[in-house]
């Protein structure tokens, strides 16, 4: 599913807690490397040391994957890792999304923070044309985070993702499953995630009440009941289709507000990765361009894969 990955870098520290992730899924997935640095016209007298960085950069991810390969035992099954670094100038999102169209890419990393403006990609207009124009999955991953353990000393890996019942946002099971059955592991956990959310209680006054139970507490009692079961029946099935290919699957059905129950489901497992779609019934694409988006970015430190899903 996977053959060439896009890395983005700005010359920082925290922007290179991507390394980690990278050498793992290029030794382990047998996946060829761009790492892409851009820059503004304001710093175009340093494009040479600009260059100088990235190719440093590419040696070391290099490296570090064909060392992954050989503690795997996997180094002589496959090609030699290619690994090269590129630099632009222009504006950040416009020259990010042309590199990754025109070279076939189809998985792109980035550090959520890091020097000149790293977190505008997430949270600001950087990062939303990104999501919003990205053909293909965005890897997320939090810089800065103290006494984090580092992604391949993860004792276990969860991969937590959030449906909504639609088969938009089911179009992340294929990514889910090629990431959890990644070659020299033991295939990761999902947990599946439907959320009920509450009826919102309308004004007393309101025409909403036309037909609805007085008893208002009673009739959210019965539609989260309600929920709950099609939620039950939902997860099972969608669940047969990971397990079918050897994974463990756990189904969870939660009750709350989206982002509050995804962050709370996150944190309590740090060695855990969330992967949701951009797209989906029932505001799901709240989850990616709106508040809840904000809040789950903000409060899980675990990191974000975000797949764009689109009707058939």
């Amino acid at each position: 599913m996977y053959h060439r990955m896009l890395v983005l870098l700005d010359g920082s520290e925290l922007a290179e807690v991507v390394f980690t992730y990278a050498k793992e899924l290029a030794g382990r997935m047998d996946l060829d490397v761009i790492l892409l640095h851009v820059y503004g016209p304001a710093v175009r007298d340093f494009a040479p040391m600009h260059q100088a960085y990235i190719d440093r950069a590419a040696g070391t991810i290099r490296r570090q994957a064909q060392e992954v390969r050989k503690k795997l035992g996997i180094e002589s099954e496959t090609k030699p890792i290619k690994v090269r670094g590129e630099i632009a100038m222009g504006y950040h999102a416009d020259e990010i999304l042309r590199y990754a169209d025109e070279n076939a890419v189809d998985l792109i990393l980035m550090a959520t923070h890091g020097r000149s403006g790293i977190k505008r990609w997430v949270m600001g207009s950087v990062a939303d044309k990104v999501l919003q124009a990205s053909r293909v999955p965005v890897w997320l991953v939090r810089a800065g985070i103290q006494e984090e353990t580092p992604y391949d000393q993860w004792p276990s890996k969860t991969m937590i993702v959030p449906l909504d019942g639609s088969e938009m946002a089911e179009a992340v099971l294929p990514h889910v499953a090629a990431l959890a059955k990644q070659p020299g592991t033991e295939p990761a956990s999902v947990a599946l995630l439907r959320i009920c959310e509450p009826p919102v209680t309308p004004s007393y006054y309101s025409p909403e009440l036309s037909g609805v139970p007085l008893n208002w507490g009673e009739y959210m009692e019965q539609e989260t009941a309600r929920c709950k079961q099609v939620s039950k029946e939902y997860l099972a099935k969608v669940g047969k289709q990971l397990t079918d290919k050897g994974i463990s699957v756990q189904p969870h059905m939660l009750v709350g507000k989206a982002a509050d129950e995804i962050i709370d489901f996150a944190n309590k497992d740090p060695f855990s990765i969330i992967v949701m779609a951009s797209h989906g019934r029932s505001g799901l694409k709240r989850l990616v361009y709106g508040s809840t988006a904000e809040s789950v970015l903000v409060g899980v430190t675990c990191p974000l894969i975000l797949i764009k899903a689109t009707a058939a």
